[in-house]
């Protein structure tokens, strides 16, 4: 009994050398990731059981024959364990890592949803209270003159085409979220597209006395569904007449490079602060100044959905969209499948 009680302590001493030589290796790489933690912790564990077995066997006397068994033993259980364990560690800590990237994604969903509810709801609750003041004032005939009348009629149109179009885009956008877009891909030539967004901007352009400036040539054909991409389009011309002063230009252009098409949309914004680049295409984001439509209902998707729908649109075709500060204003540039 006393010689297993040696056997023990001795182990134990051994034991408690690596554990200590460990926990000071775990302190000092307390910056380090969690791979090289769970390294650390598998390798104290295997060389405290190598020292204990040496340990143990040198106070017995062995000889230098059984001694080498021992230890080729013991060498052979410490690379297979720490292969193993090495294998299983990765694992998982790759599991651990994804469940924490996983939840603090979840976090920022749940924050955009709270976002997205609230400008939704303050986008609805103004026109809705504006429609049900003027439909108030025609029902109890406090405006009789056909005047006035008349622009309420014209107002309620304009505000209803207002929260008509916010639909649609939380509909597009819903769309896109779920995986539910279905394309219907051909070759589509971007110059007639762009001839046909033109057309539909230019009343509010010559409205806000913007000039729209169009390339002559060089417009590629790509492959692409006309309705989604028409969508794109149009949104990137409204964004940029919207949010370009009086008298601003507003410069569409497009070209080829190798087997990828590009449409550049520039305008004359003055720029956009260089923290709101990275966000500029999230749902809801309005940045500074409030990014809310122009009094009188300008056209365009309201409710900072125009640039998150031209994103998901442009995805959902395997392309990107990039936006840049330039001299005077911003650059929207949208690369795609040429044909």
């Amino acid at each position: 009994m006393r010689d297993l009680a040696l056997i023990f302590a001795i182990a134990l001493g051994a034991a408690l050398a690596a554990g200590a030589a460990g926990a000071l290796l775990l302190r000092l790489l307390r910056g380090s990731s969690i791979i090289v933690h769970l390294g650390v912790l598998l390798t104290t564990a295997v060389v405290a059981v190598v020292l204990g077995v040496v340990a143990v066997a040198e106070a017995m006397f062995l000889s230098p024959h059984d001694l080498e068994v021992v230890l080729i033993t013991v060498g052979a259980a410490a690379v297979v364990s720490l292969g193993v364990g090495g294998h299983f560690g990765r694992r998982l800590a790759t599991a651990a890592v994804w469940a924490d990237q996983a939840r603090e994604r979840e976090r920022q969903v749940e924050a955009g949803r709270r976002d997205l509810v609230a400008w939704v709801s303050h986008d609805l609750r103004t026109p809705l209270a504006g429609l049900r003041a003027m439909a108030e004032a025609l029902e109890d005939g406090v405006v009789r003159d056909p005047a006035t009348v008349e622009e309420y009629h014209r107002r309620i149109r304009l505000e209803t085409d207002r929260m008509t179009r916010l639909v649609d885009d939380l509909f597009e956008l819903s769309r896109i979220n779920a995986g539910a877009l279905r394309l219907s891909m051909a070759a589509v030539p971007l110059g007639e597209v762009v001839s046909d967004a033109l057309a539909s901007t230019a009343p509010l352009a010559a409205a806000r006395r913007i000039k729209l400036v169009a390339a002559e040539s060089g417009w590629p054909t790509v492959a692409a569904s006309e309705p989604e991409l028409t969508r794109v389009v149009a949104n990137l011309l409204l964004n940029a007449v919207r949010y370009t002063p009086p008298d601003g230009t507003v410069l569409i252009e497009a070209g080829r490079d190798r087997d990828h098409a590009w449409l550049s949309v520039a305008d004359t914004c003055g720029g956009i602060p260089t923290t709101d680049l990275p966000r500029l295409f999230d749902v809801a984001f309005r940045g500074e100044p409030a990014r809310s439509p122009h009094a009188g209902g300008a056209g365009g998707a309201s409710g900072g959905f125009g640039l998150a729908i031209v994103r998901g649109l442009v995805e959902a075709h395997g392309g990107r969209v990039e936006v840049r500060n330039t001299t005077d204003g911003c650059q929207f540039v949208v690369r795609l499948a040429a044909v």
